[in-house]
């Protein structure tokens, strides 16, 4: 009986462990997506313009570079 109450009392502990590493994680992964997406504007078309006419940009510079 005392050997079961202390294999529940180790499991329990590892499962709190385990959610505490989950939490961490989750907002670790959220605090880099905020820095990888660019926030979007108040007018949402004018920042997905925006958004298109940089990554076109960023895709013409490179292909320009391979040709070099």
């Amino acid at each position: 009986m005392e050997s079961n109450l202390l294999t529940d009392a180790i499991a329990d502990e590892m499962n709190q462990d385990f959610s505490e590493y989950v939490a961490n994680l989750q907002l670790h992964m959220t605090l880099q997506a905020r820095n990888l997406v660019p926030p979007l504007k108040q007018t949402l078309f004018d920042s997905r313009q925006q958004l298109l006419h940089q990554t076109q940009a960023h895709f013409e510079k490179l292909v320009s570079r391979q040709g070099l």
